[in-house]
């Protein structure tokens, strides 16, 4: 019998665990999944017969260590700033790993130990970074085959609301982690263009888009994603002039996303004093200038430069920021802050579905030394709350790639 550890139990997690257990008796699995949650971890292994649910805290370095040596492999979807404390102790104990986040620094200073370990760390094995990899690869390397050069590589991915249930003014809804999405972007995100290297800093990130149709699905708007270079090597593509990773979204979400960029609403490093008794219109007003005699609404307008009666100004609104109700979260950050508000009004309603977007664009000259372009996208629509198109797209390519381990 194998045994294979799931930790985490979230929003990503059902099309993965589903995949196991219809896989367990046919060879001879046992699915134990952990979450701090022990409820959410019950609710998906249900009653299978290969399948067990356990409670799992991260922050107990013996509870880690205890249910990671009874396991032959284990699958990280915890929140990605605890993929490392597994990682670490998966090589001391020399068992395998397998997760959808990204290779961080830390990660991969793990390789040599990992090697000398005798076991796998694979990473990036979601949607993006994930299918977005193998589905680029496979082009790339069917273009190299044919005696091409590959000259420009352009890849973006979104997670959206399907269109027949986008229905608010931001054309969003959360489809993973709230908190991630309230932190995306931050740093520096860096790009080759037509050999010219860029880096955009987080305050200005969201106002370098590219706008392009996708199939006939209508225009979207793509914002650069983390560091595009460090994958020229890794996809065999170190003299290439054009290497861009994106993020898409609807066009209008950027702009008014970065008004909250600008206030600093998204910083996560320090909490605001009496921040439970401060009302979501106090939260607006204390990264704004002082003027008694001048409405929250008018400030920020003025701030960020916007008409009061903009489409901008309009979405802000809506998400209910200059209200009055009471945040009652104590000792929060503002990205918390901000994070709850959204909780309450981007959650898929009950019968509302997701949407995976994916699109390639690959630039190249043929044997013939002709200039040539491929474009590849991927549309994956939600079946429910549940089983999502971003719960699919992640969780599935994880659960195939557990099964070729262990096989």
């Amino acid at each position: 019998m194998k045994r294979i550890l799931v930790l985490g139990a979230g929003l990503s997690t059902p099309s993965l665990i589903k995949y196991l257990l219809e896989h367990a008796v046919e060879y001879d699995w046992q699915v134990t999944v952990g979450d701090i949650e022990v409820d959410r971890a019950r609710e998906k292994v249900k009653d299978h017969e290969c399948g067990h649910a356990i409670s799992f805290n991260v922050n107990n370095e013996n509870d880690v260590k205890h249910h990671i040596s009874n396991s032959d492999i284990v699958i990280s979807l915890l929140p990605a700033r605890f993929h490392q404390i597994i990682a670490e102790v998966c090589v001391k104990l020399k068992k395998n790993m397998v997760s959808a986040s990204y290779v961080t620094p830390d990660m991969k200073a793990l390789d040599g130990a990992a090697k000398d370990a005798g076991i796998i760390l694979f990473n990036e094995l979601g949607v993006d970074p994930g299918i977005d990899h193998m589905s680029a690869m496979k082009i790339i390397d069917q273009i190299k085959d044919e005696g091409g050069k590959l000259t420009g590589f352009w890849s973006s991915t979104g997670g959206l609301v399907a269109p027949e249930y986008d229905n608010n003014p931001w054309n969003y809804k959360f489809t993973w982690n709230p908190r991630n999405v309230v932190l995306a972007g931050q740093g520096v995100s860096k790009f080759i263009r037509n050999g010219k290297y860029k880096y955009i800093p987080y305050h200005e990130l969201f106002n370098r888009l590219i706008k392009i149709p996708i199939l006939d699905m209508g225009n979207f708007e793509i914002y650069p994603n983390r560091d595009s270079l460090k994958y020229r090597e890794t996809y065999g593509l170190q003299s290439i002039q054009t290497m861009y990773r994106g993020t898409i979204r609807r066009p209008g979400f950027c702009e008014a996303w970065n008004v909250f960029v600008q206030l600093g609403a998204t910083d996560d490093t320090y909490t605001l004093e009496n921040s439970e008794n401060m009302t979501y219109r106090e939260f607006i007003n204390t990264f704004l200038f002082y003027e008694l005699n001048m409405p929250v609404e008018s400030k920020l307008a003025v701030y960020m430069g916007i008409r009061e009666d903009s489409e901008v100004m309009d979405k802000i609104k809506w998400l209910g920021v200059f209200e009055d109700n009471k945040i009652g979260l104590k000792n929060a950050t503002p990205a918390q802050i901000l994070q709850q508000l959204l909780e309450e009004k981007w959650t898929l309603g009950s019968d509302d579905k997701d949407m995976i977007v994916m699109r390639h664009l690959f630039e190249y000259t043929d044997k013939n030394n002709d200039a040539k372009q491929l474009s590849s996208t991927l549309v994956v629509y939600g079946d429910d709350q549940v089983n999502t198109a971003m719960a699919k797209t992640v969780g599935t390519p994880v659960a195939i790639a557990t099964k070729l381990i262990l096989t």
